[in-house]
């Protein structure tokens, strides 16, 4: 599942990367924080949607998503206590890459591999909160927005440009 090529490695993520990703957490969502406690409950809860890339030997980007409900995301910063029994949604709750990072392709396949975890969880559909412009990123990957005022002021909690996205799983 986890993918690499000459430049970047996207594999799972421990509890001694949590320093890394608070790091790069503050430098590429310095609007959003969130404290390491969130980063590190993720993980316990669901390891394997916790994914770190390493562009050669250093950490260059994350991503932490995990089953949820759909049209439910989770407040910024806050903690999950538990995964629900009966989710009906791939959450991607954060992802985040150095500059050093972008334009090698590792986002656009960490969307398939993210893809392959939802078909795994037997997910019909992924979800997340776009936000730091990101919304076109995820529009070509099949992500459309959805437009439900039950979930503006969530949505105004992150900033009032924020969008929620969510789309089909392929089934295999």
């Amino acid at each position: 599942m986890c993918s690499q090529n000459r430049h970047f490695n996207w594999r799972r993520m421990s509890a001694p990367d949590m320093a890394a990703v608070a790091l790069i957490a503050a430098q590429v969502h310095p609007d959003y924080p969130e404290d390491e406690w969130v980063f590190a409950e993720r993980l316990a809860l669901y390891p394997d949607g916790c994914l770190l890339l390493e562009a050669g030997k250093q950490a260059a980007g994350y991503v932490i998503s995990h089953p949820w409900w759909e049209c439910q995301p989770p407040a910024l910063n806050s903690l999950l206590r538990a995964l629900p029994a009966t989710p009906s949604t791939y959450y991607i709750h954060d992802v985040a890459l150095l500059p050093v990072a972008r334009g090698l392709g590792a986002a656009s396949q960490l969307v398939d591999i993210l893809m392959q975890l939802a078909q795994t969880a037997d997910l019909a559909t992924m979800s997340l909160v776009a936000v730091n412009d990101s919304q076109a990123f995820w529009a070509r990957h099949g992500f459309a927005s959805i437009e439900d005022p039950a979930l503006q002021e969530k949505l105004h909690s992150y900033d009032t440009a924020a969008r929620f996205l969510t789309k089909e799983v392929a089934r295999r």
